[in-house]
């Protein structure tokens, strides 16, 4: 199993812990704000099933069906986890709501506050990880899961504050105002994620840092080249697509020109990890003198 999916894995696990930690404390109190956070925590439950099943698929090898790969079944996973986050910030505006006609009085705070803070050091420790392998790993799913369980963790510290002052202060309106708080940044929270996972579905460009380091390993390792032009290049979930034409001089055969192409795949698979290079060659009179400079 790889690394990614081992991690996806634990994300059930710890979202199933810290489900029950919450509902735990929802229940000493009666408190519809950490009713609120315990639903958001049933998302992530949900969500972290979707990614292990995303992740599974992502990782099949090509096929005849699917010659490209499997890598964007990752980019379903964040948008259904969007979509879900989405229900779970409905769900809590109607406890809230119904809260706000009816306020309840919060019992049992301090031992229930105490039980819901557990829950959320558990969830900043692992959202932390998931969101520094995601990066690192170049995993959708890994990432979207991570800045939603940080925007998990932010709400619970709002709730806790805001449970405070209402027992502090008496007034229990507070209770449903900061649960419809608490919802009103888990709809910002799945818009991210959605708009994060389109952008790759719709084939978004690689970042302009990287089509720079790409255009710098080209130039350094296509010696005997005369120019490259029309680099594209697009990230799905893990993989990397590179495309680009290299023109070389009329007279060079073909085993040259091979050399030179197979030298600068392995500058770009050695500097982007699961890289899938194509490489146009072109005779010299197809230059446009306008891309990438053979140093």
């Amino acid at each position: 199993m790889s690394q990614v999916l081992k991690i996806a894995c634990g994300s059930v696990a710890v979202g199933l812990a810290v489900l029950a930690i919450k509902t735990v404390a929802w229940w000493l109190t009666g408190s519809v704000a950490l009713l609120s956070d315990a639903l958001e925590s049933i998302v992530n439950v949900a969500t972290a099933l979707a990614a292990v099943v995303a992740l599974r698929i992502a990782a099949q090898p090509a096929d005849s069906r699917h010659p490209f790969g499997h890598h964007k079944a990752e980019y379903f996973s964040a948008v259904l986890e969007g979509v879900l986050i989405v229900v779970a910030a409905i769900l809590i505006l109607r406890e809230a709501w119904s809260a706000w006609q009816d306020p309840r009085i919060i019992e049992a705070p301090w031992l229930g506050l105490g039980i819901n803070c557990v829950a959320s050091l558990i969830n900043a420790a692992w959202c932390w990880k998931l969101i520094r392998t995601g990066r690192r790993m170049h995993s959708p799913a890994l990432e979207a899961d991570g800045k939603h369980l940080l925007t998990d963790v932010v709400s619970s510290i709002g709730v806790t504050a805001g449970v405070v002052a209402a027992v502090l202060t008496g007034w229990a309106w507070l209770d449903p105002a900061l649960a419809a708080l608490v919802a009103l940044n888990i709809l910002w929270s799945g818009w991210q994620v959605v708009r994060g996972s389109v952008g790759g579905l719709m084939d978004v460009s690689a970042p302009e840092e990287e089509l720079e380091q790409m255009r710098a390993l080209i130039s350094a390792n296509a010696e005997g080249a005369v120019e490259a032009h029309d680099l594209r290049s697009r990230r799905a979930g893990s993989a990397i697509f590179v495309e680009f034409h290299l023109v070389v001089p009329g007279d060079m055969t073909v085993d040259a020109a091979h050399d030179i192409c197979d030298r600068v795949e392995g500058a770009l698979h050695k500097a982007f990890e699961g890289s899938r290079v194509i490489i146009h060659v072109e005779p010299e009179h197809k230059a446009k003198h306008s891309g990438i400079v053979v140093l």
